[in-house]
């Protein structure tokens, strides 16, 4: 099987839980073994979900790690570089590749805003590290750069093996336009939760998005009904699920997740690392009526 057969379907993108400012990993293999449970097509680590700011380079490289034993075959693991340096992420490339990660993520440059053809130097120079699948993480809102699709062909020239984009956000031309450019075979994750039918909708492979990690079975079953062709029952799923797709939004991700992951008893505590603070009074009142509509309390 190529490798970029794994690539589809729903991959959660895992929190990190801690304790008294630890990565507590007895929790962390928890919600592993909960996610294959609950038939999570994948597992991502170091996305947003993730924190991955807040970690330590050591921190990242030990998570991923983690994440290969604990899975052991059971699932594809994407592991994340979660930074802009490009030493950083060369070394934990590196490490992810000796790892055995099934495919590996980095996302674009944040603060330093490059050009595009910056960006195409950046990761052409990343991606020659491995030969395993390479795809881009892209996120403008947090990282305030944008991809070309003339920026994606130059990449596809430079890295054959770069396969796609976790595209986390809502413009369905730049995702049409990759098709158009480098055929239906490129995958492309919705990264953002109302955009997730549509974008399956044009093409892409599957979703990467914090929802997952409150309702894992369900946001699976959106994909694996709309990948058989039962479009009335994906958006009826849609529609199930729109209420924890608004409210995961409520405050910065994934401040209301660990706050629903606490709620459902999956956690223990929702404690973040400063400046990532605990949700609101009032973003908890919200979420556990989120909760309640969608029948998970």
């Amino acid at each position: 099987m190529p490798p970029t057969d794994a690539l589809r379907g729903a991959y959660c993108p895992l929190i990190v839980p801690f304790s008294e400012g630890k990565v507590d990993y007895d929790t962390y293999g928890k919600l592993i073994e909960r996610q294959i449970a609950e038939g999570t097509h994948g597992l991502l680590v170091n996305a947003t979900s993730g924190e991955p700011t807040m970690l330590t380079l050591q921190e990242r490289a030990d998570l991923v790690e983690f994440v290969i034993r604990t899975s052991a075959g059971r699932r594809p693991v994407c592991a994340g570089t979660g930074s802009e340096s490009f030493d950083e992420n060369a070394s934990l490339i590196d490490r992810f590749d000796k790892a055995g990660a099934d495919s590996i993520l980095v996302v674009t440059p944040f603060y330093s805003a490059p050009p595009q053809r910056g960006v195409v130097s950046y990761f052409a120079s990343l991606g020659a590290r491995t030969k395993r699948p390479f795809l881009i993480y892209h996120i403008p809102a947090r990282a305030g750069f944008t991809l070309t699709v003339d920026t994606l062909a130059a990449l596809k020239d430079n890295v054959p093996h770069f396969c796609g984009l976790k595209n986390t956000d809502t413009d369905v031309g730049l995702v049409t336009g990759a098709f158009a450019r480098l055929g239906r075979d490129f995958r492309i994750f919705a990264g953002l939760e109302l955009p997730t039918l549509p974008m399956l909708g044009i093409g892409g492979c599957g979703m990467m998005i914090t929802a997952s990690n409150v309702a894992p079975r369900m946001v699976s079953q959106l994909y694996d009904t709309f990948a058989k062709g039962d479009i009335d029952g994906a958006i009826a799923l849609n529609l199930k699920l729109y209420p924890l797709f608004r409210g995961v939004a409520l405050e910065s991700s994934p401040i209301p997740v660990k706050y629903m992951l606490k709620r459902l008893g999956v956690v223990n505590t929702n404690e973040h690392r400063t400046p990532m603070v605990p949700a609101s009074p009032e973003t908890e009142r919200q979420l556990d009526k989120v909760l309640a509509d969608i029948g998970l309390v």
